[in-house]
Order: structure tokens, then sequence, then C-alpha cells
């Protein structure tokens, strides 16, 4: 059986024509956060924090979560979106902090550092890459190199060392979670002006292998791969973590059978009876001194308004050019990569005694960036049935082209697109697939092309608006993972609290 699902592209859409009923009724709350992903319900945590319990969330979808959703069947929990968390860094405070109150941390060692509940912690085998028509332990190729690719392996990884532990004249790391932490120094924001591809180039890189590993690090954290993003942003996806919060340095990650939908689900207790999901918010202004914002319920089919002292508007930045005048302007400058994710559940998976199905398992030089076993982290390992699921990131020079192409494919086309790619490690896949579920996401993740991290588009676009309307969103940061929208929904709260400390 085949299913082909996605976001409400259709509801969101009907933005662009604002074809809507007038309001019925009214609300009145002091704070009002539009948007249900992690930023929005980081917000809703940080407000309660704060003591502020009146306030109300509106999401347009049937849950909250964003792009840390998941989906299930009768085998197992799966990713919908983002699918693990690093270990943080040790400075993070405040994502040390959640962890903690999650349960995700249990305590802190003799050396003041954290110990991860170790079944939140990605179980072994963690990693393995189809290479050269075999498996191997980890992504990064190792048998089958030259040996020049091998010399480049460890040439690059040394410069990343450099660039991790780094810091500018302002004694900030070069490359810090969040970015807005991150030094200001100019030679180093200046590899913000070219692609991961040329600096790749210009620093005498020449081994496939490695450019192949680069382009699969930049698609999985931005979409895009090395030929279209930002060199500051490929280096941040490897420098920016200090994996300094553990002792023996090893590249565990937290994730779970649904991955980050169980963040959001620990972040969604802050939200209880304060939401208003299927709300698509289609008009907000600053009138009165106040903020009016009108929404259509997607359930009842009626419109309603709400009347707020301040909104966060948790909500990209593609969506806010159709809600807010005069956004249009530079919201051109944001590029968000459409994705495509298939969980297959699978009779078999015929296994490699050496190295056997892991937790996240890439095929070198496949069109897609692999699959992920969403039963890892169950601790009973014998399944009746396997269920994986398959990410494919987007990445073209016409994003806006590429995602109007892809909605005019049907279920059949993606299924062989799946297939054909997994067909790479795995030829009887097919024969061995159950039943498959194709989710597309048409605006996937922002994605940072050159000029944009330290671009003026993205300066202006996180201005608030009469310190009434403030934002909060990842791709106000450049780069779509879960700190960055953790800190933004805490920042517009602080913000808010700040300015309304200063006026009083």
């Amino acid at each position: 059986m085949i299913r082909l699902s996605g976001t409400n592209h259709l509801l969101g859409h009907r933005l662009w024509i604002k074809d809507f009923p007038k309001p019925t009724a009214q609300i009145q709350i002091p704070y009002l956060i539009i948007g249900g992903g992690i930023s929005g319900l980081s917000a809703a945590r940080q407000f309660h924090k704060k003591g502020i319990s009146d306030f109300l969330l509106l999401e347009m979808a049937d849950h909250l979560g964003g792009n840390s959703s998941n989906g299930q069947n009768k085998y197992s929990k799966y990713p919908l979106g983002a699918h693990y968390l690093p270990l943080p860094n040790f400075e993070d405070k405040e994502l040390l902090h959640f962890l903690e109150e999650e349960k995700i941390i249990l305590g802190y060692n003799e050396k003041g550092l954290p110990v991860f509940d170790e079944l939140q912690l990605t179980f072994a085998p963690d990693e393995r890459l189809f290479y050269k028509n075999n498996w191997q332990d980890g992504v990064v190729p190792k048998e089958g190199n030259s040996v020049e690719d091998d010399k480049e392996f460890i040439r690059f990884f040394k410069e990343m060392d450099a660039f991790r532990t780094a810091k500018g004249v302002d004694l900030k790391y070069l490359f810090d979670l969040p970015i807005r932490l991150s030094s200001a120094d100019k030679s180093t924001r200046d590899l913000d002006k070219i692609t991961m591809k040329k600096w790749f180039e210009n620093n005498n890189f020449r081994s496939k292998p490695l450019f192949n590993y680069i382009d699969y690090c930049c698609k999985d954290d931005f979409g895009l791969g090395i030929e279209f993003v930002s060199a500051w942003a490929g280096i941040h996806y490897f420098a920016g973590r200090k994996q300094d919060s553990v002792t023996d340095k090893n590249e565990s990650v937290l994730t779970w059978p649904e991955g980050n939908a169980r963040l959001a689900s620990h972040l969604k207790k802050y939200t209880e009876k304060k939401t208003l999901k299927n709300h698509l918010v289609y008009e907000v202004k600053v009138e009165n001194n106040k903020v009016v914002a009108k929404a259509f319920d997607d359930v009842k089919k009626v419109s309603i308004e709400i009347i707020a002292e301040k909104v966060i508007m948790a909500t990209p930045q593609f969506v806010n050019q159709y809600l807010i005048k005069n956004r249009k302007e530079f919201t051109k400058a944001f590029h968000y990569t459409p994705w495509l994710l298939a969980t297959l559940t699978v009779n078999d998976l015929p296994d490699n005694f050496s190295f056997p199905l892991s937790w996240d398992n890439v095929i070198y030089d496949a069109k897609g960036l692999g699959y992920v076993y969403a039963q890892h982290q169950t601790l009973n390992q014998v399944q009746e049935k396997k269920v994986i699921t398959y990410y494919y990131s987007f990445s073209s020079g016409d994003l806006k082209k590429t995602r109007k192409e892809i909605y005019k494919k049907d279920k059949e086309y993606w299924k062989q697109v799946v297939f054909d790619d997994l067909k790479i490690a795995h030829p009887d896949i097919e024969e061995y697939t159950e039943e498959m579920e194709v989710f597309i996401l048409g605006h996937g993740m922002i994605s940072p092309v050159p000029d944009f991290i330290f671009g003026k588009a993205k300066e202006n676009a996180a201005k608030n608006i009469e310190n009434r309307i403030f934002f909060a969103h990842t791709d106000l940061s450049g780069i779509s993972i879960f700190e960055e929208a953790f800190h933004q929904g805490i920042n517009a709260v602080n913000q808010i609290l700040n300015d309304a400390a200063l006026d009083s």
C-alpha cells in the first residue's frame, strides 16, 4: 500500500487569495503566539517559566510540533521531520536545563559534566555507510579510499577542529550555537559570501569521497548541498558544536523512534488548554496600539479575531509575507528546500553480519540521504516488521521551480524514486516492502545560501514592529536546527518582557 501525504499546503495557499469569511467572534488576550513549531512551543515554555499563563497559541495544522512531528503505525512511531539532537554545548545552559527538566539529563558527574539517560542516546551500532558495494562502520568513507583521499579527510577534519576551538578578537567562538553568539570576526564572516564548494576548491581539496561526504552533511542540516550552501554555514556544521558536554568526545546523539517529536511532546505541556489547532492566521496588524490577528477555523469554517497586547510570530517568513504588510521585499532572500520522507514497513531487510542495520544508514552517491531505523531505540530488538524512514532533500539552484515540479508528481512516481535509490544497497527492497507512506514538505527548512546569514534581509525580518509584533523562527538564525528554534522562542519572550519592564 502506498500513501502520499504532507503539510496542508492547500489550506496554506489560501493565504494568497484571502477568501476567508469575516470574523464572527473575538478573543482578547495579553500574549498571542502564532505557530506551534519548536519556536512557538519554546516561547510558551518561557512564558510559563516567567510566571505568565495568560497567552494563546494558534496553529494551522491539527497537531503541534512543526518539523518535529511524527507518524505512527502498529509497529512503531517514526519521524516526519527532524529526528535527532546532537549533544548540546556545555555553555548552552538553557538547553541543558530543559533536558534536565525532561529527565534526558539525569544529573552531573564529578567533573560537572551532564550524565545523559543512556536509553535516549543512540544505541550501537549507530551509523553505517554503503560504500564500494559494502557496508562499513560510520558515515565517513574509510575502506576503499585512495591514499590521497585519506590524507584529505585527515586534513579536512584537522581544519574543522581548528575552527571549532578558534575565537575572534572579541573572544567569542568563530562558530557557536546559537549562531548569534558567534564572533563578529570579519575574515570568518566573509566565508558567508562564497559557497562551500568554492571553499573546498580554494583550499585545494579534490577528493570525490570527501566532496560527497561534505555534500551529505550540508544537505542533512540545510537541505541544500555543497554547491549552493554558504561556506560559513557548511563549516558551522562541523565547528558550531563543541563536543564538550561529555568526557570521551564521542559523537553520540539523542534520538527516539519518533525523532524530535519527543522533544516537541515535552514542550506541549506548556500549551495545554491554551491552544487553537486547525486555525490559519491570515492577517496580523497593529491597530489602536493593539495587535489584531484574524484566523480561519478550518474545522468550523468560520473566522475569529484575536486582540492582543503582544504577538510572537513563530512562523516562517514565507508565511509572514502574506500576513503582515510590507514584508515581501526582504522575504525574497529567504530560500527553503523541499524534503521528501518515505516511511517503509518491511517484512525483512537482510542483515550484514559485519555491519548490521544501524540507527542511521547512509548510501554513498545516492540521491537521498539514506534512512533511519525507527525501532533501533526500542529495547525489544526482535521486531515482527521493520520500520525505516528514508530522507531526500531537493537541493537545487531554483527551489521555487523545484517545488512546483514536486506537486505535479503522483505517489507512484515518488514510490519509484524511493525504491530506485534504496536498491543501490538493497536490490530486493521492493519485494520486502509491505507499506510505504510518502510525506512531502514543500518548505522543509531554511537554506543558508551565500550572503544570507549575515545579510540585511534576515536582519530586517527579525526586527519587531512597533514593539507589538515580535518574531521567532529558525529562518531568522539561518539554520533550521532544534537548538536555534529553542532559543528563538526564549529570546522573543525575553525581549517582550524586557521591553515591558523598561516601559514601566
